[in-house]
Protein backbone atom coordinates (compact mmCIF):
# COMPACT_ATOMS: atom_id res chain seq x y z
CA UNK A 1 0.00 0.00 0.00
CA UNK A 2 1.27 3.52 -0.74
CA UNK A 3 1.19 6.07 1.44
CA UNK A 4 -0.55 9.62 1.26
CA UNK A 5 1.74 11.70 3.09
CA UNK A 6 4.44 13.99 1.75
CA UNK A 7 8.52 12.75 2.71
CA UNK A 8 9.86 14.27 5.13
CA UNK A 9 12.89 16.71 3.99
CA UNK A 10 14.94 17.71 6.43
CA UNK A 11 16.03 21.63 6.01
CA UNK A 12 12.45 22.97 4.28
CA UNK A 13 11.85 26.23 5.04
CA UNK A 14 8.28 27.74 5.29
CA UNK A 15 8.99 29.95 2.47
CA UNK A 16 9.71 27.32 0.16
CA UNK A 17 6.50 25.53 1.50
CA UNK A 18 4.57 28.50 0.55
CA UNK A 19 6.13 28.39 -2.77
CA UNK A 20 4.50 24.94 -3.27
CA UNK A 21 7.83 23.23 -2.93
CA UNK A 22 5.61 20.69 -0.65
CA UNK A 23 2.98 20.47 -3.15
CA UNK A 24 0.35 17.72 -2.95
CA UNK A 25 0.70 14.54 -1.02
CA UNK A 26 2.52 12.35 -2.95
CA UNK A 27 2.35 8.65 -3.10
CA UNK A 28 5.66 6.59 -1.78
CA UNK A 29 5.82 2.38 -1.45
CA UNK A 30 5.45 0.92 1.62
CA UNK A 31 9.07 -0.67 2.18
CA UNK A 32 8.32 -4.76 2.36
CA UNK A 33 7.50 -6.36 5.73
CA UNK A 34 10.69 -7.80 7.07
CA UNK A 35 10.62 -12.11 7.03
CA UNK A 36 9.63 -13.34 10.37
CA UNK A 37 12.60 -15.36 12.54
CA UNK A 38 13.66 -19.00 12.01
CA UNK A 39 12.13 -21.09 14.52
CA UNK A 40 14.78 -22.26 17.36
CA UNK A 41 14.75 -25.95 17.89
CA UNK A 42 14.20 -27.51 20.60
CA UNK A 43 16.90 -28.64 23.29
CA UNK A 44 17.06 -32.54 23.72
CA UNK A 45 15.28 -34.30 26.83
CA UNK A 46 17.77 -34.77 29.68
CA UNK A 47 16.65 -36.68 32.95
CA UNK A 48 18.53 -33.15 35.23
CA UNK A 49 16.13 -31.25 36.73
CA UNK A 50 15.58 -28.21 35.45
CA UNK A 51 17.01 -24.82 36.29
CA UNK A 52 15.29 -22.06 38.32
CA UNK A 53 14.58 -19.58 36.65
CA UNK A 54 17.06 -16.34 37.56
CA UNK A 55 15.55 -14.16 39.64
CA UNK A 56 13.93 -10.87 38.05
CA UNK A 57 15.01 -7.24 39.43
CA UNK A 58 11.95 -5.57 40.78
CA UNK A 59 10.78 -3.26 37.62
CA UNK A 60 11.64 0.32 38.53
CA UNK A 61 8.16 2.41 38.28
CA UNK A 62 9.40 3.43 34.60
CA UNK A 63 9.64 0.07 33.87
CA UNK A 64 6.24 -0.74 34.91
CA UNK A 65 4.47 1.76 33.58
CA UNK A 66 6.02 0.90 29.83
CA UNK A 67 5.59 -2.23 30.07
CA UNK A 68 2.64 -3.82 31.73
CA UNK A 69 -0.71 -2.94 29.32
CA UNK A 70 -3.71 -1.41 31.05
CA UNK A 71 -7.61 -2.59 30.85
CA UNK A 72 -9.85 -1.38 28.27
CA UNK A 73 -13.44 -1.97 29.45
CA UNK A 74 -16.80 -1.59 27.53
CA UNK A 75 -20.43 -0.82 28.41
CA UNK A 76 -23.70 -0.38 26.52
CA UNK A 77 -24.53 3.81 25.75
CA UNK A 78 -27.81 3.44 23.88
CA UNK A 79 -28.94 3.02 20.24
CA UNK A 80 -29.25 5.41 16.93
CA UNK A 81 -30.12 3.98 13.35
CA UNK A 82 -30.66 0.70 14.72
CA UNK A 83 -27.60 0.40 16.26
CA UNK A 84 -25.85 -0.07 19.86
CA UNK A 85 -23.30 2.56 20.89
CA UNK A 86 -20.85 1.58 22.75
CA UNK A 87 -18.54 3.50 25.46
CA UNK A 88 -14.81 2.45 25.99
CA UNK A 89 -13.06 3.11 29.23
CA UNK A 90 -9.13 3.39 28.64
CA UNK A 91 -7.07 3.61 31.64
CA UNK A 92 -3.30 4.00 31.93
CA UNK A 93 -0.90 3.42 34.30
CA UNK A 94 -0.90 6.85 35.89
CA UNK A 95 -4.70 6.59 36.52
CA UNK A 96 -5.20 8.61 33.70
CA UNK A 97 -8.46 8.10 32.12
CA UNK A 98 -10.24 8.42 28.46
CA UNK A 99 -13.71 7.37 27.58
CA UNK A 100 -14.76 6.98 23.86
CA UNK A 101 -17.61 5.94 22.30
CA UNK A 102 -18.72 4.23 18.77
CA UNK A 103 -20.77 7.35 17.17
CA UNK A 104 -18.88 9.63 15.86
CA UNK A 105 -15.23 7.81 17.17
CA UNK A 106 -15.97 10.27 20.25
CA UNK A 107 -13.91 11.08 22.91
CA UNK A 108 -16.46 11.77 25.66
CA UNK A 109 -13.82 12.19 28.75
CA UNK A 110 -10.28 12.89 29.47
CA UNK A 111 -9.45 12.92 32.97
CA UNK A 112 -6.21 14.07 34.51
CA UNK A 113 -4.54 15.57 37.11
CA UNK A 114 -3.97 19.02 38.00
CA UNK A 115 -0.85 20.07 40.39
CA UNK A 116 -2.32 19.31 43.39
CA UNK A 117 -2.68 15.31 41.89
CA UNK A 118 -6.41 16.13 41.76
CA UNK A 119 -8.10 14.47 38.53
CA UNK A 120 -10.50 15.69 36.49
CA UNK A 121 -12.11 15.59 33.25
CA UNK A 122 -10.87 18.05 30.87
CA UNK A 123 -13.18 17.46 27.62
CA UNK A 124 -16.61 19.54 27.49
CA UNK A 125 -19.36 16.97 26.42
CA UNK A 126 -22.57 14.94 27.21
CA UNK A 127 -24.05 12.97 30.45
CA UNK A 128 -25.52 10.08 27.88
CA UNK A 129 -26.11 9.57 23.92
CA UNK A 130 -29.14 11.55 23.59
CA UNK A 131 -27.38 14.88 23.93
CA UNK A 132 -24.53 14.13 21.20
CA UNK A 133 -27.76 12.99 19.14
CA UNK A 134 -29.63 16.20 19.58
CA UNK A 135 -27.27 19.25 19.86
CA UNK A 136 -23.48 18.58 19.63
CA UNK A 137 -21.08 21.08 17.96
CA UNK A 138 -18.86 18.22 16.94
CA UNK A 139 -17.81 17.87 21.29
CA UNK A 140 -14.61 15.58 21.09
CA UNK A 141 -15.64 13.51 17.46
CA UNK A 142 -13.42 12.58 14.62
CA UNK A 143 -14.64 15.00 11.66
CA UNK A 144 -14.62 13.91 7.87
CA UNK A 145 -14.63 13.07 4.78
CA UNK A 146 -13.21 16.73 4.62
CA UNK A 147 -12.87 18.88 8.19
CA UNK A 148 -13.69 22.29 7.96
CA UNK A 149 -15.80 24.61 5.17
CA UNK A 150 -15.46 24.02 1.43
CA UNK A 151 -16.73 27.16 0.01
CA UNK A 152 -20.52 27.09 -1.76
CA UNK A 153 -20.86 23.67 -1.22
CA UNK A 154 -18.74 22.23 -4.23
CA UNK A 155 -15.51 21.56 -5.74
CA UNK A 156 -13.90 20.10 -9.44
CA UNK A 157 -11.91 16.83 -9.38
CA UNK A 158 -10.97 15.10 -12.72
CA UNK A 159 -13.48 17.55 -14.56
CA UNK A 160 -16.20 16.74 -12.56
CA UNK A 161 -18.42 19.21 -10.13
CA UNK A 162 -19.18 17.62 -7.29
CA UNK A 163 -21.98 19.37 -4.90
CA UNK A 164 -22.32 18.60 -1.39
CA UNK A 165 -25.12 19.41 1.16
CA UNK A 166 -24.69 22.74 2.20
CA UNK A 167 -25.05 22.74 6.19
CA UNK A 168 -23.19 25.73 7.07
CA UNK A 169 -25.11 28.73 4.79
CA UNK A 170 -23.84 28.06 1.63
CA UNK A 171 -20.56 26.17 2.55
CA UNK A 172 -20.27 22.58 3.80
CA UNK A 173 -18.95 22.13 6.99
CA UNK A 174 -17.35 18.84 8.40
CA UNK A 175 -18.18 16.60 6.15
CA UNK A 176 -22.36 17.33 5.30
CA UNK A 177 -25.45 16.97 7.30
CA UNK A 178 -24.54 13.36 8.31
CA UNK A 179 -20.80 13.42 8.46
CA UNK A 180 -18.16 10.81 10.06
CA UNK A 181 -19.34 12.58 13.60
CA UNK A 182 -23.20 11.36 13.11
CA UNK A 183 -22.73 8.03 12.20
CA UNK A 184 -21.44 4.52 14.23
CA UNK A 185 -18.59 3.11 13.71
CA UNK A 186 -16.90 -0.42 14.51
CA UNK A 187 -14.53 -0.77 17.17
CA UNK A 188 -11.60 -3.01 18.47
CA UNK A 189 -10.08 -3.00 21.81
CA UNK A 190 -6.42 -3.47 22.33
CA UNK A 191 -4.05 -3.46 24.80
CA UNK A 192 -0.44 -2.66 23.75
CA UNK A 193 2.74 -2.08 25.71
CA UNK A 194 2.56 2.01 25.07
CA UNK A 195 -1.26 1.91 27.22
CA UNK A 196 -4.58 0.78 26.30
CA UNK A 197 -5.81 1.99 22.58
CA UNK A 198 -9.22 1.58 20.72
CA UNK A 199 -9.46 1.45 17.07
CA UNK A 200 -12.49 2.46 15.51
CA UNK A 201 -12.97 2.05 11.35
CA UNK A 202 -15.97 3.15 9.35
CA UNK A 203 -17.18 3.23 5.53
CA UNK A 204 -18.13 5.62 4.13
CA UNK A 205 -20.16 4.86 0.48
CA UNK A 206 -19.60 6.40 -2.67
CA UNK A 207 -21.86 9.61 -2.88
CA UNK A 208 -22.40 9.70 0.47
CA UNK A 209 -23.14 13.72 1.37
CA UNK A 210 -22.24 14.20 -1.91
CA UNK A 211 -18.65 13.05 -2.35
CA UNK A 212 -16.85 10.57 -4.77
CA UNK A 213 -15.53 7.25 -4.06
CA UNK A 214 -16.06 4.36 -1.50
CA UNK A 215 -13.86 5.30 1.55
CA UNK A 216 -12.53 2.96 4.87
CA UNK A 217 -11.10 5.45 7.33
CA UNK A 218 -9.74 4.64 10.57
CA UNK A 219 -9.35 6.44 13.88
CA UNK A 220 -7.22 4.79 16.81
CA UNK A 221 -6.98 6.19 20.40
CA UNK A 222 -3.89 5.44 22.48
CA UNK A 223 -3.86 6.90 26.23
CA UNK A 224 -0.23 6.36 26.72
CA UNK A 225 1.67 5.23 30.07
CA UNK A 226 3.45 8.61 28.91
CA UNK A 227 0.19 10.50 29.65
CA UNK A 228 -0.89 11.32 26.00
CA UNK A 229 -4.03 10.97 24.04
CA UNK A 230 -2.44 9.73 20.96
CA UNK A 231 -4.86 10.09 17.66
CA UNK A 232 -3.96 8.32 14.64
CA UNK A 233 -6.21 8.73 11.08
CA UNK A 234 -6.30 6.59 7.97
CA UNK A 235 -8.04 6.48 4.88
CA UNK A 236 -8.20 4.55 1.60
CA UNK A 237 -10.71 4.79 -1.40
CA UNK A 238 -11.29 2.88 -4.34
CA UNK A 239 -12.02 6.21 -6.41
CA UNK A 240 -10.31 9.42 -6.89
CA UNK A 241 -11.56 11.52 -3.80
CA UNK A 242 -11.30 14.28 -0.92
CA UNK A 243 -10.21 13.65 2.56
CA UNK A 244 -9.08 15.54 5.46
CA UNK A 245 -9.95 14.41 8.79
CA UNK A 246 -9.81 16.17 12.02
CA UNK A 247 -10.41 15.34 15.92
CA UNK A 248 -12.40 17.90 17.97
CA UNK A 249 -12.14 17.53 21.26
CA UNK A 250 -12.90 21.01 23.35
CA UNK A 251 -10.29 21.41 26.08
CA UNK A 252 -10.90 23.59 29.16
CA UNK A 253 -7.87 22.48 31.29
CA UNK A 254 -9.30 24.28 34.68
CA UNK A 255 -11.66 20.95 34.43
CA UNK A 256 -15.06 20.82 32.04
CA UNK A 257 -17.76 23.09 33.45
CA UNK A 258 -15.18 25.28 35.26
CA UNK A 259 -16.04 28.57 33.10
CA UNK A 260 -14.87 30.43 30.58
CA UNK A 261 -11.24 29.82 28.91
CA UNK A 262 -9.82 33.18 28.63
CA UNK A 263 -7.32 32.93 31.41
CA UNK A 264 -5.76 30.30 30.30
CA UNK A 265 -2.35 30.82 28.04
CA UNK A 266 -1.72 29.93 24.78
CA UNK A 267 1.40 29.60 22.39
CA UNK A 268 1.04 28.35 18.84
CA UNK A 269 3.82 27.53 16.99
CA UNK A 270 2.63 29.62 13.76
CA UNK A 271 4.18 32.66 12.12
CA UNK A 272 1.24 32.84 9.68
CA UNK A 273 -2.33 31.62 8.94
CA UNK A 274 -4.66 32.11 6.65
CA UNK A 275 -7.11 34.75 6.75
CA UNK A 276 -10.76 34.10 6.17
CA UNK A 277 -13.59 36.42 4.77
CA UNK A 278 -16.72 37.08 6.35
CA UNK A 279 -17.88 33.20 6.42
CA UNK A 280 -14.94 31.98 7.65
CA UNK A 281 -13.41 30.45 4.08
CA UNK A 282 -9.97 31.19 3.56
CA UNK A 283 -9.19 33.23 0.33
CA UNK A 284 -6.05 31.39 -0.33
CA UNK A 285 -4.09 34.38 0.92
CA UNK A 286 -1.19 33.50 3.56
CA UNK A 287 -0.17 36.48 5.72
CA UNK A 288 1.92 36.78 8.83
CA UNK A 289 0.52 36.60 12.39
CA UNK A 290 3.03 39.50 14.06
CA UNK A 291 1.14 42.64 14.91
CA UNK A 292 -2.06 41.23 14.55
CA UNK A 293 -4.58 39.70 17.66
CA UNK A 294 -3.60 36.10 15.87
CA UNK A 295 0.31 36.70 17.22
CA UNK A 296 0.15 33.64 19.65
CA UNK A 297 4.42 33.10 18.87
CA UNK A 298 4.46 33.71 22.72
CA UNK A 299 2.40 32.64 25.43
CA UNK A 300 -0.53 34.94 26.18
CA UNK A 301 -4.05 34.72 27.43
CA UNK A 302 -6.72 33.19 25.25
CA UNK A 303 -8.55 36.18 25.93
CA UNK A 304 -6.11 39.11 25.89
CA UNK A 305 -7.05 39.97 22.21
CA UNK A 306 -10.39 38.37 21.86
CA UNK A 307 -12.21 41.40 21.53
CA UNK A 308 -9.87 42.81 19.65
CA UNK A 309 -10.03 39.31 16.83
CA UNK A 310 -13.56 40.34 15.76
CA UNK A 311 -15.78 38.36 14.25
CA UNK A 312 -19.28 37.43 14.63
CA UNK A 313 -19.64 35.87 17.14
CA UNK A 314 -16.03 37.45 18.49
CA UNK A 315 -13.68 34.73 18.83
CA UNK A 316 -10.93 32.58 17.63
CA UNK A 317 -12.03 30.54 14.48
CA UNK A 318 -8.43 30.85 12.42
CA UNK A 319 -6.40 28.26 10.51
CA UNK A 320 -2.64 28.76 11.57
CA UNK A 321 0.19 27.47 9.21
CA UNK A 322 2.26 25.49 11.42
CA UNK A 323 6.23 26.24 11.65
CA UNK A 324 8.14 23.91 10.25
CA UNK A 325 8.01 20.83 8.09
CA UNK A 326 4.04 20.46 7.32
CA UNK A 327 4.35 16.57 7.33
CA UNK A 328 6.73 15.70 10.58
CA UNK A 329 5.22 15.12 13.65
CA UNK A 330 6.35 18.47 15.50
CA UNK A 331 4.76 20.59 18.15
CA UNK A 332 1.86 22.78 17.12
CA UNK A 333 0.57 24.70 20.50
CA UNK A 334 0.61 24.27 23.97
CA UNK A 335 -1.43 25.33 26.39
CA UNK A 336 -1.77 26.40 30.40
CA UNK A 337 -3.83 26.94 32.85
CA UNK A 338 -2.88 29.20 35.64
CA UNK A 339 -4.67 28.31 38.68
CA UNK A 340 -4.79 24.24 37.87
CA UNK A 341 -1.21 24.16 36.88
CA UNK A 342 -2.47 21.66 33.99
CA UNK A 343 -0.52 21.94 30.90
CA UNK A 344 -1.64 20.51 27.07
CA UNK A 345 1.07 20.32 24.91
CA UNK A 346 -0.41 19.38 20.92
CA UNK A 347 2.22 17.65 18.44
CA UNK A 348 0.93 17.42 15.01
CA UNK A 349 2.23 16.30 11.21
CA UNK A 350 -0.30 18.07 9.60
CA UNK A 351 0.50 22.09 7.65
CA UNK A 352 -2.54 24.02 10.05
CA UNK A 353 -3.89 23.90 12.62
CA UNK A 354 -7.67 25.53 13.56
CA UNK A 355 -7.86 27.32 16.79
CA UNK A 356 -11.38 28.10 17.67
CA UNK A 357 -12.61 29.74 21.21
CA UNK A 358 -16.31 28.15 21.12
CA UNK A 359 -17.36 31.48 20.13
CA UNK A 360 -21.01 29.81 18.93
CA UNK A 361 -22.06 28.17 22.70
CA UNK A 362 -24.35 30.34 23.60
CA UNK A 363 -25.42 28.84 27.05
CA UNK A 364 -27.84 26.63 25.83
CA UNK A 365 -26.20 23.79 25.97
CA UNK A 366 -25.95 21.65 29.43
CA UNK A 367 -23.24 19.22 29.86
CA UNK A 368 -21.94 16.83 31.92
CA UNK A 369 -22.99 17.29 35.24
CA UNK A 370 -25.36 19.87 34.47
CA UNK A 371 -22.64 22.42 33.88
CA UNK A 372 -23.81 25.06 31.23
CA UNK A 373 -21.45 25.77 28.41
CA UNK A 374 -21.57 29.58 27.95
CA UNK A 375 -18.77 31.33 25.07
CA UNK A 376 -16.05 30.60 25.69
CA UNK A 377 -16.12 27.82 28.03
CA UNK A 378 -13.36 25.61 25.92
CA UNK A 379 -10.86 25.83 23.55
CA UNK A 380 -10.22 23.54 19.89
CA UNK A 381 -6.81 22.87 18.53
CA UNK A 382 -7.70 20.65 15.30
CA UNK A 383 -4.47 20.02 13.26
CA UNK A 384 -5.57 20.07 9.54
CA UNK A 385 -4.79 20.58 5.53
CA UNK A 386 -6.43 23.85 5.21
CA UNK A 387 -9.96 24.89 4.75
CA UNK A 388 -11.39 24.93 1.13
CA UNK A 389 -8.29 23.26 0.30
CA UNK A 390 -9.50 21.32 -3.01
CA UNK A 391 -10.33 25.35 -4.29
CA UNK A 392 -7.63 26.66 -4.00
CA UNK A 393 -5.16 25.72 -6.49
CA UNK A 394 -1.79 26.02 -4.57
CA UNK A 395 -3.25 23.79 -1.71
CA UNK A 396 -6.00 21.20 -4.11
CA UNK A 397 -3.21 18.37 -3.94
CA UNK A 398 -3.01 18.17 -0.30
CA UNK A 399 -6.38 16.71 0.26
CA UNK A 400 -6.77 14.34 -3.19
CA UNK A 401 -6.35 11.06 -2.34
CA UNK A 402 -6.63 8.18 -4.71
CA UNK A 403 -6.47 4.99 -5.32
CA UNK A 404 -4.05 2.85 -3.89
CA UNK A 405 -2.55 6.15 -1.79
CA UNK A 406 -3.58 6.32 1.99
CA UNK A 407 -3.82 8.85 3.65
CA UNK A 408 -2.48 9.15 7.45
CA UNK A 409 -2.71 11.55 10.44
CA UNK A 410 -1.09 11.66 13.49
CA UNK A 411 -2.03 14.16 16.57
CA UNK A 412 -0.18 13.21 20.34
CA UNK A 413 -1.92 15.13 22.80
CA UNK A 414 0.26 15.37 25.98
CA UNK A 415 -0.89 16.27 29.64
CA UNK A 416 1.60 16.99 32.67
CA UNK A 417 1.81 19.93 35.59
CA UNK A 418 3.60 22.88 36.40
Amino acid sequence: MATCRMRSWFGWTMTAWLAGACGGARAVDAPPAAEPPAATAGAPATDAPPAAPAAKPEPTSGEAMNTKPAPVSKAPFGNTDGKEVVLYTLTNANGLVAKVMTYGATVTELHAPDKAGKIGDIVLGYDNLDGYLKNSPYFGSTVGRVANRIKNAQFQLEGKTYKLAANNGAHALHGGKKGWDKVVWDAEAIETPDGPSIKLTYVSKDGEEGYPGTVNATTTYTLTHKNELKVEMSATTDKTTIVNMAHHSYWNLGGQGSGSVAEQELTLHADSYTPPDATLVPSGQIKPVKGTPLDFTAAKPIGKDLKAVGGKPVGYDHNFVVNGDPHKLREVARAKDPKTGRVLTVEADQPGVQFYTGNFLDGTITGKGGAVYNQYSGFCLEPQKFPNSINVPAWKDEVILKPGQRYTQTVVYRFTTE
